[in-house]
């Protein structure tokens, strides 16, 4: 059975690449979609909150978020997070991996490997 496997993020970013050598090493065939130049929807975003929580998708950590003005960061909920993760794509943490709708968020090769058991 062939696996259906997405790797989504922004393609210059450092995880990125760590992401995808990990998968090309394991002879993982996968489509890239970059939020960053193509764009992500609402309805993606609540799925995957749905899964993993819009607190796990939100990237408070990066310079977009950080640089948004103190009201913005106030009293975000999922609603919210959402509208600045579409606006502002690079908020979306990354990389998303979607192996056949089991995702995981962010790089670390022991998740990885374990997704793919």
């Amino acid at each position: 059975m062939t696996r259906t496997v997405t790797l989504h993020g922004i393609k210059a970013c450092d995880t990125m690449k760590k992401a995808r050598v990990w998968l090309d090493g394991q002879g993982v065939a996968y489509a890239f979609h970059d939020y960053k130049t193509v764009g992500i929807d609402a309805a993606t975003l609540k799925a995957w909150a749905g899964k993993v929580g819009w607190e796990v998708l939100l990237n408070r950590s990066g310079t977009t978020f950080r640089s948004l003005p103190d009201a913005d960061k106030q009293g975000i909920d999922e609603g919210r997070a959402i509208a600045l993760m579409v606006a502002q794509p690079s908020m979306i943490k990354r990389p998303v991996l979607d192996a056949d709708g089991v995702l995981v968020v962010g790089f670390k090769p022991d998740q990885y490997a374990a997704a793919f058991a």
